[in-house]
C-alpha cells in the first residue's frame, strides 16, 4: 500500500493503523451512589484507516465485555452478567464508524454502538495528539476520544431503587479513550 501525506495534519500518512492496546485504554465511568465507578476492557482490537481526503478516513474497535474491570472482582461479575452486559450471550461490544469531521481545532468521529444486539449512533469528541515514531521505527498517531451515553438505550437498565426516589446506579455512561496506534506496514 503506497502512503501519502495527508494535508490536513501535519506528518500523519495514509494507510492502516492498529491500536497498540499495551498503550491505549477504553475506559468508563458511571454515577454509583455517592461516588463514580471507573472500570476500563483489557481485551479490544480496532484499526483506522486514514485516507488521503480525512473525511473519509474509518475506524473499527472490537471490545470483549467479559474484560471488563473495575478493581472489584464481585462487581465485575455482575457487569458480566445479564444484568448488564450479558458477555456470555453477547461477547462483544463493536463499534464501526459512519463520518469524522474537523470542528474548530479538534474533530467528531460519529458512528454505530452495538452493545447485546442493540445498535444506536454515538459520535465522539476527538483531541488528535499528534504523529511520531515509536521505539520500533513505526509511525504511531495519538488521540483521545469522549462521549456519553444512555446506558438504557442499549438495554442495560438494571438498577436498585433507594429511599427518597433515588436510584442506586446512574443512566449515564461517560465513555473515554485514550489511543495510540501504529502504521501496518
Amino acid at each position: 500500500m503506497s502512503q501519502t501525506a495527508t494535508t490536513s495534519i501535519p506528518g500523519l500518512v495514509t494507510g492502516t493503523y492498529a491500536l497498540d492496546v499495551a498503550h491505549t485504554e477504553i475506559g468508563f465511568t458511571v454515577r454509583h451512589l455517592m461516588t463514580k465507578v471507573r472500570g476500563t476492557f483489557e481485551e479490544f482490537s480496532g484499526e483506522i484507516v486514514v485516507k488521503d481526503a480525512l473525511e473519509e478516513s474509518t475506524a473499527n474497535v472490537t471490545v470483549e465485555l467479559g474484560s471488563v474491570h473495575t478493581r472489584n472482582a464481585q462487581r465485575d461479575g455482575h457487569l458480566k452478567s445479564g444484568d448488564f452486559f450479558d458477555a456470555e450471550n453477547s461477547p462483544k461490544m463493536t463499534f464501526v464508524s459512519t463520518a469524522f469531521k474537523p470542528e474548530g481545532d479538534d474533530y467528531i468521529l460519529a458512528g454505530d454502538l452495538t452493545i447485546k444486539d442493540v445498535t444506536k449512533p454515538i459520535e465522539f469528541a476527538v483531541e488528535f495528539l499528534g504523529v511520531d515514531q515509536n521505539a520500533y521505527g513505526q509511525t504511531i498517531i495519538g488521540f483521545e476520544a469522549s462521549t456519553s451515553i444512555s446506558r438504557k438505550d442499549w438495554g442495560i437498565d438494571f438498577n436498585v431503587p433507594l429511599e427518597g426516589g433515588k436510584l442506586l446506579i446512574g443512566d449515564k455512561v461517560d465513555i473515554h479513550l485514550d489511543v495510540q496506534a501504529a502504521l501496518q506496514a
